[in-house]
């Protein structure tokens, strides 16, 4: 009896012991994070009233004649899945769903394809004189709801855009049983009509559109072709109802579903053509023969469709909100002490008038995100420069890609603020196109450089010029360098350096790298004084005398030069690689001389310039020879004059510009460190090129200016292309006190930081790679680094008050500084 006492004492101790190790486990690891786990906010974009219905607007004609729909670019909400998007306009009386399908094109403009609306659908309720009302946009869910009263009975709608099962799904509820009655139609808009081509500047030929639309029982479909890109395309409506019943009517052509007395509704929306992204598409010459018009997108377009009928919507809300919060939950980010219950609109409005609410500088930055995760996925075609939205027959600019900055801002953020995945779409857009390029390189050199002409598929690298879409690539450009190649394989360096993935290393940016390198190598031109330049060099779209100049050796072209070698050295390093074609780019490098410093003390932008202005326009919107410094990293703070010789470039530009412009800006701003000046061009850009929805104009609406801002955020609050993170580098007054977490500082290491009066007060580390973590503070007093367990860790403390300490993958760090 004793002894079973004795054990029983000794089994309850080390139970207790055991107890009291856990909980002081817990202790230290919350006292080591209890700053660090703030509630996220909910982010929601919202109105108390439906979006307006003015029609277009022809009064206002942007971008060589397109009529803007002013309803749909400022007060429509979006919502998308990276394969299709759709604006929802949440109408009580008829509601308006615009679709579209990003491969769905006609051969506006230039005659290489653009990006043009797939379809409408409607909703009539014929409610009118409703009460209660709220549209909103939830960005932490991206699922948007409407809700209102009407004689007694209230009205709910939710709309999804699914990314795994490829659909939009709309769920319908009435408070009361049998009380939900609308009808349901769809349209194909811009077929052989008048209103299709008045506004375009286009031929009927290039963007004629045909199609049929038809219902029967619960299922509307529209189908029909583009005859001058052999392009079949077809849309599905399906609905499912709960009580009431469904009546299909085709008379007058009026093809719809009425919905009877139901207690609720599912309507799923599906789209697809007989477009397929491989290399074959952009090696083929002919439109027409770009695709197999025999092919019909039907056996698709119903499986999405039955599939996700099967599912229901219970299911396919979960499948969309476990996806999609996988992405946009990884990231915190707090600058305003309060969220004001106010409308969207409002907030934009009283902005504005007065810029001492911070919340829009917040909620703007989550917007971003949204619209990244919504408009470029894996298997998807990348983010236009409209993203995945288009209420237009002909989309201005083709609604394309634009490789002069465009499409690389719309990816500058997907690094820093932990959406690496979203790139994954351009990717694979990249590796389709990329034999075409390599054709293009051997006609440019064999024209302009036919002493460097190697005759092999691959001998002259590749090139790429301005333009391109989901069916064509440019080869050259008349306003735009060759360096417009090494603007685009930054990207691949940097999703490099933030994911430390040497196997995308190895197998997609080096051989980028590679290739570009040796194109522009071939460009350059040997000078008496030793130097290489760029021969057939342009800045970007810059102007001299009208038209566009054409020069030698122009800092834009120089700097990707450089930032080209640069990326491919430290590539071959990681990978241990001795190509021959090094020794060629080491004996390169040094001779470039990108960087010169004019009589106004500013970075020219040709070298044969004198004081500021001297060529081009003073005020242009592209600040090209600036690209060295962000998106690059030749100018950086190692080199302060060449910082400050920045600056002054971007004191003469100003900040009166496009939308994506001041993006760049604000960038730059970053990177010199000059935080009120950063914070001068975000605060601007949102007073002068943001809509009621949040959506921001060039104009007309173009995403990267969105996209671009949010990077800036980011670069405001996190830098790491110098070899070391730093910490609120450009941090403003009005920004005194907040919070993030998770943003993704270059060696793969995820940031959360806390800040009370400008100064940092806590710092968490989470090492994806491992590796060595150098951080810079801004001071190394009374620093304290604990791993996860409490544990003290070891640190270094260099000259420039940066602590050096190796790290464990997956490794959690804790920095306190008292």
């Amino acid at each position: 009896m004793v002894t079973k006492t004795k054990k029983m004492f000794k089994i309850i101790r080390i139970i207790v012991l055991i107890s009291f190790l856990s909980f002081s486990k817990g202790v230290i690891s919350q006292n080591n994070t209890s700053q660090l786990n703030a509630t996220h906010r909910t982010y929601e974009i919202w109105d108390d009233q439906p979006a307006p219905n003015r029609g277009k607007d022809y009064s206002r004609i942007q971008a060589r004649g397109y009529p803007t729909d002013s309803d749909w670019e400022a007060h429509s909400y979006p919502i998308g899945n990276g394969y299709m998007g759709a604006n929802i306009f949440g109408r009580t009386d008829m509601e308006r769903i615009q679709i579209t399908d990003k491969t769905l094109t006609n051969g506006a403009p230039y005659g290489h394809g653009g990006l043009t609306n797939f379809g409408e659908v409607f909703l009539e309720f014929d409610h009118y004189e409703v009460k209660n009302y709220k549209r909103s946009l939830n960005l932490n869910e991206a699922i948007l709801n409407v809700s209102y009263e009407y004689e007694g009975v209230k009205y709910t709608r939710e709309y999804l855009a699914n990314y795994p099962q490829n659909v939009i799904a709309i769920k319908l509820k009435a408070s009361k049983k049998a009380k939900l009655s609308l009808t349901v139609s769809a349209v194909v808009p811009y077929l052989r009509s008048a209103d299709a081509y008045n506004h375009s500047g286009e031929t009927i030929e290039n963007i004629a559109k045909y199609a049929n639309t038809t219902a029967q029982d619960n299922l509307i479909t529209f189908a029909g072709n583009v005859p001058s890109f052999s392009l079949n395309f077809e849309g599905q409506v399906k609905i499912i109802n709960e009580g009431g019943k469904l009546i299909a009517n085709n008379e007058n052509g009026s093809n719809e579903i009425r919905i009877i007395d139901a207690n609720s509704a599912t309507i799923l929306i599906s789209t697809g053509t007989n477009y397929e992204l491989n290399e074959d598409i952009f090696l083929q010459d002919s439109t027409e023969l770009k695709l197999n018009s025999k092919i019909f997108p039907h056996k698709k377009v119903t499986e999405i469709i039955e599939n996700a009928s099967l599912l229901g919507y219970k299911k396919l809300k979960e499948s969309h909100l476990k996806d999609y919060q996988n992405l946009f939950s990884r990231v915190n980010l707090e600058v305003s002490p309060s969220v004001p219950n106010i409308p969207t609109k409002t907030l934009v409005e009283n902005y504005k008038q007065d810029a001492s609410d911070i919340y829009l500088e917040e909620l703007m930055f989550h917007f971003g995100r949204y619209l990244l995760i919504a408009s470029s996925r894996k298997g998807t075609l990348p983010s236009t420069l409209q993203g995945v939205w288009s209420q237009y027959h002909v989309t201005p600019w083709s609604g394309g890609y634009w490789h002069n900055i465009n499409v690389q801002m719309n990816y500058w953020g997907a690094f820093n603020t932990n959406l690496a995945e979203t790139f994954t779409g351009y990717q694979e857009y990249f590796n389709a196109f990329t034999p075409k390029t390599y054709q293009h390189a051997n006609t440019y050199i064999k024209k302009w450089h036919p002493s460097a002409f190697v005759d092999s598929e691959k001998g002259n690298g590749w090139a790429i010029g301005t333009g391109s879409n989901a069916y064509h690539v440019n080869g050259s450009s008349g306003h735009s360098g060759p360096g417009t190649g090494g603007f685009t394989t930054k990207l691949f360096w940097d999703r490099f350096e933030f994911t430390q993935d040497t196997t995308y290393l190895r197998e997609q940016a080096y051989p980028a790298l590679l290739g570009m390198s040796t194109f522009l190598s071939k460009t350059l031109l040997a000078t008496e004084d030793g130097k290489l330049l760029v021969d057939r060099s342009a800045s970007p779209e810059q102007r001299h005398n009208g038209v566009h100049y054409m020069t030698i050796g122009t800092t834009f072209d120089q700097g990707f030069v450089w930032e080209t070698y640069n990326d491919l050295l430290k590539s071959a390093k990681i990978l241990g690689t001795n190509d021959p074609f090094l020794e060629i780019v080491r004996n390169q490098i040094d001779k470039l001389d990108p960087i010169i410093i004019g009589e106004s003390g500013q970075i020219k932008e040709y070298r044969e310039e004198k004081k500021y202005g001297d060529i081009g326009d003073p005020k242009h919107r592209h600040i090209s020879h600036l690209c060295g410094l962000y998106p690059g990293t030749l100018i950086d703070s190692k080199k302060p004059e060449w910082m400050e010789a920045a600056s002054t470039v971007l004191d003469f530009r100003g900040n009166k510009t496009t939308g994506w412009a001041m993006a760049h800006r604000m960038n730059i701003r970053a990177r010199t460190k000059e935080a009120e000046k950063a914070y001068e061009v975000y605060s601007e850009f949102l007073r002068e090129r943001t809509s009621p929805n949040l959506w921001t104009v060039h104009p007309p609406f173009q995403i990267d200016g969105n996209l671009g801002t949010m990077a800036g955020v980011a670069e405001m609050l996190i830098q790491s292309h110098e070899g070391f993170i730093e910490l609120l580098p450009a941090l403003p007054k009005a920004w005194q006190t907040g919070s993030f977490d998770r943003l993704v500082a270059r060696g793969n290491f995820e940031v959360s930081l806390r800040w009370k009066n400008s100064k940092i007060s806590s710092v968490k580390i989470l090492s994806k790679s491992g590796g060595k973590c150098s951080i810079k503070l801004p001071n190394t007093k009374g620093v304290q680094l604990k791993d996860r367990m409490g544990k003290q860790i070891v640190y270094k403390i260099t000259d420039e008050d940066i602590i050096e300490f190796n790290t464990k993958k997956s490794g959690k760090y804790f920095i306190t500084i008292k």
